[in-house]
């Protein structure tokens, strides 16, 4: 009688097993599908829905969204047109504790830069937000014949903390980069590629005495508003982004 009973009992255990297993699959599952929907994607592959021009209220003609790619077309220009000053913000929603990230590439000699915090207003977006530096290192100091110091390269909190140069992985004109901005008000993160430049506390004594003693000290709204839009910076270089996308903290 036992022996019969045995391969019923051992075939009972194998079903509890597997359905123990298959039922963790299916949590998993839903588990990663709840953390997706944490992120909210920044643009799509077909328009940049949410986006206008700063203190604008459409999107400036040389911001174009193509197959993913958001992306700057200086030869879009009018003649009348200045130099920069397209900037645009992400007008559907203000984060205040965020993670965002992005990818990115830029031409050789060129510049632009991720602020938040943005509020609009009779300033430019650096004047009173943090920004996340975006520039061709390799290149743009003999393109434009002229020095840079490390708070102005990229991953630099600019004008305010520089990035460590030996986690820096600096990539050639053209080739698609990483970045990843943390903000909570106890600690900001800057990353590229994978390595983590640079962290900091906001608001506290060290950070006003770096805004006084620098590029800042006759901008007193600068970092005023701890919330606020994404923007993005047009200095007058082409520049492309993809799979950007926020979470709230």
């Amino acid at each position: 009688m036992n022996k019969l009973l045995l391969p019923i009992l051992v075939l009972s255990l194998v079903a509890c097993k597997s359905e123990q297993k298959k039922d963790y699959s299916n949590s998993t599952r839903e588990s990663n599908t709840a953390l997706d929907e944490e992120w909210i994607s920044l643009f799509d592959n077909n328009s940049a829905k949410g986006w206008r021009a700063y203190n604008g209220k459409s999107l400036p003609p040389q911001w174009v969204v193509i197959d993913g790619v958001l992306t700057f077309e200086t030869d879009k220009r009018l003649e009348t047109d200045k130099k920069g000053g397209k900037d645009i913000v992400y007008a559907a929603e203000e984060f205040d504790n965020f993670e965002l990230r992005w990818e990115w590439k830029i031409p050789e000699g060129g510049n632009s830069g991720i602020l938040y915090h943005v509020q609009e207003g009779e300033w430019g977006p650096p004047e009173v937000a943090p920004e996340y530096q975006l520039l061709d290192d390799l290149k743009w100091e003999e393109i434009n014949n002229a020095s840079l110091e490390p708070w102005q390269k990229t991953g630099a909190d600019y004008a305010m903390h520089v990035p460590d140069e030996q986690m820096k992985i600096v990539k050639p004109a053209l080739q698609w980069n990483s970045s990843r901005i943390v903000f909570t008000e106890d600690k900001v993160e800057h990353w590229l590629n994978g390595k983590k430049l640079l962290e900091f506390q906001p608001w506290t004594a060290d950070w006003e005495a770096r805004k006084k003693a620098g590029k800042w000290k006759d901008f007193p709204n600068y970092g005023a508003f701890k919330k606020g839009f994404i923007t993005i910076q047009d200095h007058d270089s082409p520049i492309w982004f993809r799979n950007m996308k926020i979470k709230k903290l």
